[in-house]
């Protein structure tokens, strides 16, 4: 099985980042995958990069801590996709199958809503995978759901995220009947000495980051998923208790022009949330 890192950050690119894009290819190789996909916070999240730059010069600089992991990656056996990670109001999104020089084209991109981004991403070629869509944290005041927006659920996120997330994450992704992928939203490669990283596995090797966006595609409502979660057992396995409560904050799901649909709910167990989903099972 060919094992591919999906959620990676950068200290080049990502504010919050720690490693140096470099710094990843060996403990990687030594973990025994096949290739990574650097996805650093872009534009509107937690970059590096100084906004008011103009516009290549900031494409420049955000795509540093990728191509100096690409450069390591090349020179050790690592393969090392571009993605990136966009955030509205405290939901993120994992865009793949686009590059730098599609970046360089598209300054609008910052201005753009959820809907515009899963248009225009779709429409030259990419995909949209929402990241960790059930983290709760201090900065995240209601989940945000978009279902009509995205391609993919990162159903398993090893970085800050509860098992209880997960479990909704992946309930979501079966819902909806979209692929459910898993990654670690890593920014330190020192973790990697301690802790067996998050990922997907395919029965054969990725020639290019588009591959892996025609595996999701075309795993959209197929009734399987077309990956393999390589998470710990269980992770997923969601373990109700008495009272209580997945989710402290509200839950809203997104319409297809941008409104909530039915209004938020506070939800009260984890069996009150996947009810809530299951009356938008229309897919996207």
């Amino acid at each position: 099985m060919f094992l591919y890192e999906t959620h990676l950050h950068t200290v080049e690119s990502s504010a919050c980042g720690v490693s140096p894009g470099a710094d990843y290819i060996q403990p990687y190789l030594d973990r025994g995958f096949t290739g990574i996909m650097v996805t650093d916070h872009f534009f509107n999240s937690n970059c590096v990069a100084d906004r008011r730059l103009p516009w290549a010069e900031w494409v420049k600089r955000y795509c540093a801590g990728f191509e100096n992991a690409r450069e390591e990656g090349a020179r050790r056996g690592l393969d090392v996709f571009f993605g990136w990670e966009e955030t509205f109001d405290g939901d993120d999104y994992l865009i793949y199958g686009l590059d730098k020089e599609w970046l360089l084209e598209h300054p609008e991109m910052v201005r753009w809503t959820r809907e515009e981004q899963f248009r225009e991403v779709r429409r030259y070629g990419g995909c949209v995978v929402h990241a960790h869509p059930f983290r709760q944290h201090y900065y995240i005041h209601t989940v945000h759901l978009a279902p009509y927006c995205i391609d993919a659920v990162e159903a398993a996120n090893a970085g800050n995220n509860d098992p209880a997330y997960d479990a909704l994450g992946l309930e979501y992704a079966r819902i909806l009947g979209l692929p459910a992928v898993a990654g670690s939203d890593i920014h330190d490669a020192e973790d990697l000495k301690t802790a067996e990283p998050y990922g997907v596995g395919f029965a054969e090797k990725l020639t290019s980051i588009n591959d892996y966006v025609r595996i999701l595609l075309r795993g959209r409502g197929a009734g399987e998923n077309p990956t393999i979660l390589h998470i710990p057992e269980g992770r997923c396995a969601y373990r109700k208790a008495a009272g209580e409560k997945p989710l402290k904050c509200g839950v809203d799901i997104i319409g297809r022009d941008g409104r909530p649909l039915g209004g938020k709910i506070r939800p009260m167990s984890f069996n009150d949330i996947t009810g809530y989903l299951g009356r938008f099972q229309n897919q996207p």
